[in-house]
């Protein structure tokens, strides 16, 4: 399905169409409509399918620019999605002048008070911090429409579920709920027992790797390896198109210049690029102009580029559906594709989730021979060669050079010299790839795509809302600044009005099928 087809506003499909996204994923296609039309959803889908535009479209679609009052609550388990969510929002809402504020633990309270008082119509934030502005009184619920709960089940284990409880009694009785979660554990659906009105269930099934004419491969590697070692597969590979998935923004930027100083016609995209920067470059790979496109999972996100020969996981996906999504854009009609996934000796656990999602073993790739990469160099200065001379019109203003130089050497010694100057060692020019932070070990902190659940209090966790967490348990027990003198008994009971006055649950379940 096209955007132009959701009857958004212009100015967010404007937004949309600069950003680059053509068509929606299943998750936005099933879910839009629905919010559009004031539904409470339940949406069931992994990271990484494109659920933030989901609810965000339509929740940018219905804000009234003219009001001064918060219009949407948007709850985040971490501090890194509650701003990550927040960018998204405003990329896709700057063209209507939507104001979307973040409010996070481990970042002054006084900076985002102040930033409060600008009223935003969107507020992104974290259970504690958001509990915070509401004890403060520095964050005013009484106007919100919708509230939606991302990545529920990850609250869930973090032990917040009390908090969202908290929060949504002091949003008024009559809004929207949007809840997202790779998971539907118990606990959730009495949270959607309890707060939601007859939802719609949208349940996107985790992707599956059915293209059979995908060579896939992987190649084990220490970090300060991969990059002589990726460019000499280049060499032996020879991609006509090739796609390189590095993990963050600033690893596409040193890969994209590590790159064009060995000579490789690339370019990177990724989020902080401007929009005329990332148009240019798209245009130029959709055409063919350029070899290789280095970007970010987020920055590729909803384009639809055929002829990739050849996709490349600088960096292997911490979820496993965006393995797929990556390897996806090779191999398409009918034309047979290659993907290599590099990976780290502590990363091999993140390789086997993969396989068992895909149900397809990738098959280990040797480190080229030095002979193998001379071979494939040959054979791209001979198909260089071969296309000179069929294009360039332009050889003869070299003729007396040549035989000036044939005059004096033999054409062998020129050939010779030649294919060395052509044909550059990796070695001899140097790139130095930072180190990105490893991916945490799976067996002791699981993603949720069902493979496990993150320890509670693992040393990954977010320090600054486990401690803002654990205060706030401090605050109930000792009677600090904590709720009771807040109002929010009244606000408990009218839920539990709610809840007594409404008639059964009715979910209705829609998937991807």
């Amino acid at each position: 399905m096209k955007f132009s087809e959701l009857n958004l506003d212009s100015n967010l499909l404007s937004a949309v169409d600069e950003a680059g996204f053509e068509e929606t994923t299943p998750i936005q296609a099933q879910t839009i409509p629905l919010v559009m039309t004031g539904d409470d959803v339940i949406g069931q889908a992994q990271t990484g399918t494109g659920k933030t535009a989901a609810f965000g479209l339509p929740i940018l679609d219905a804000v009234d620019t003219n009001s001064s009052d918060i219009q949407a609550l948007i709850i985040s388990p971490t501090r890194e999605l509650a701003i990550q969510t927040q960018e998204e929002l405003y990329k896709l809402g700057r063209n209507k002048k939507v104001r979307v504020q973040s409010v996070y633990g481990g970042s002054d309270i006084r900076r985002q008070i102040h930033a409060l008082k600008s009223h935003p119509s969107i507020v992104v934030g974290t259970p504690g911090r958001i509990l915070d502005h509401i004890n403060r009184h520095t964050l005013k619920l009484h106007n919100v429409k919708t509230v939606v709960l991302d990545e529920a089940d990850e609250m869930l284990d973090m032990g917040f579920v009390e908090d969202i409880e908290s929060i949504l009694s002091n949003v008024p009785h009559d809004h929207q709920t949007l809840l997202f979660s790779a998971t539907m554990p118990k606990p959730i659906m009495k949270i959607a027992d309890k707060f939601m009105t007859d939802p719609e269930i949208v349940k996107i099934k985790s992707k599956e790797l059915t293209a059979d004419n995908i060579d896939q491969y992987f190649v084990k590697a220490r970090d300060f390896e991969k990059f002589d070692l990726m460019t000499r597969i280049f060499d032996v590979q020879g991609p006509e198109l090739a796609l390189i998935f590095g993990r963050t923004k600033r690893r596409v930027d040193e890969l994209t210049r590590g790159l064009q100083a060995r000579g490789y016609n690339a370019e990177g995209i990724h989020g902080d690029l401007s929009q005329d920067k990332r148009t240019s470059v798209l245009r130029k790979f959709k055409a063919g102009k350029l070899d290789f496109l280095v970007a970010t999972d987020v920055a590729a996100r909803g384009l639809d580029i055929s002829g990739v020969s050849h996709v490349y996981n600088y960096d292997i996906p911490q979820d496993p559906d965006s393995y797929v999504h990556r390897i996806g854009r090779t191999g398409r009609a009918g034309k047979s594709g290659v993907s290599v996934t590099f990976v780290t000796p502590n990363e091999m656990s993140y390789l086997r989730t993969i396989e068992n999602l895909t149900k397809k073993r990738m098959k280990p790739l040797a480190q080229p021979t030095d002979k193998e990469v001379l071979t494939g160099q040959m054979g791209a200065v001979k198909e260089d060669i071969k296309s000179t001379l069929a294009h360039d019109s332009n050889l003869d203003r070299f003729k007396d050079a040549a035989d000036e130089l044939l005059a004096e050497y033999t054409p062998e010694q020129l050939v010779m010299i030649y294919l060395n100057t052509a044909i550059k060692d990796a070695q001899s020019v140097p790139v130095k790839i930072a180190p990105e932070r490893p991916l945490p070990n799976r067996k002791q902190s699981h993603n949720r795509s069902g493979h496990g659940k993150r320890h509670r209090f693992s040393h990954g966790r977010r320090s600054g809302e486990r401690n803002e967490h654990h205060r706030r348990n401090d605050d109930r027990r000792g009677g600090g600044r904590g709720r009771n003198g807040n109002g929010n008994g009244g606000n408990r009971r009218r839920n539990e009005n709610k809840k007594s006055t409404q008639s059964k649950k009715s979910f209705k379940i829609r998937t991807n099928l």
